[in-house]
């Protein structure tokens, strides 16, 4: 069993976005450098949503993950593509989306809203399994390229934007709370981790039966 190829909606995004990543190289801006400065804003993101900050938290940390567009557009488009660039871009992509989870966390304790930390850590740890089976299955061979990343309900784009909105609306709605009961906001962002971790569950188990379907050996 072959890995679905690209969908034409993902070809349609790489080449809108194509024109922005030459111009950004054009101004010096290297794809690992991008790599670099979309963890430091999704890092910032998590910070913000730390210190209940959720309207910017979300604003911020939807900036940050763009650059997982950019970085890996401006090496095809420079033809720097490189096994050295695809596990920075890979591995800084995991650490910014951890950070914004943590951030979750953080603030919801911070908040008493105890149903948002754990939803926000299961989102979390299930985000992982998304990645970490896709990792473990190329690295044995059962499937390459981006073949991988269309298997499964929430890959990393799906996940970034439910959490997104999450945290805007929570910002919007006026916070997150639980004084006496659970705010609007609370509400909005308990929804959308919640959906976050239902379905990159989800994805990690679409993942694991696509590879148990090809056996043993991969084809």
């Amino acid at each position: 069993m072959s890995a679905p190829s690209p969908t034409p909606r993902r070809d349609a995004i790489r080449g809108s976005i194509d024109p922005l990543a030459r111009g950004m190289a054009r101004v010096g801006l290297s794809a690992n450098r991008l790599t670099v400065i979309g963890f430091l804003i999704a890092a910032a993101g998590g910070a913000l949503a730390a210190g209940g900050l959720w309207l910017e938290a979300g604003i911020v940390a939807t900036a940050g993950a763009a650059f997982d567009m950019f970085d890996g557009a401006v090496a095809r488009v420079t033809g720097t593509t490189s096994k050295l660039g695809a596990f920075l871009d890979s591995s800084f992509d995991r650490w910014g989306e951890t950070t914004v989870y943590l951030g979750c966390v953080i603030g919801c304790t911070q908040a008493d809203v105890e149903i948002g930390a754990w939803l926000a850590a299961a989102a979390m740890g299930n985000a992982f399994m998304v990645s970490y089976t896709r990792a473990r299955a190329e690295s044995l061979g059962y499937s390459s390229g981006r073949g991988m990343a269309a298997v499964g309900l929430a890959p990393r784009e799906v996940r970034t934007a439910i959490l997104g909105i999450g945290l805007v609306g929570a910002g919007l709605a006026g916070g997150v709370s639980a004084d006496p009961t659970l705010s609007t906001g609370a509400l909005i962002l308990t929804a959308a981790l919640g959906l976050i971790a239902v379905l990159a569950a989800i994805t990690a188990l679409q993942r694991i039966l696509f590879v148990v379907r090809q056996g043993p050996t991969p084809r």
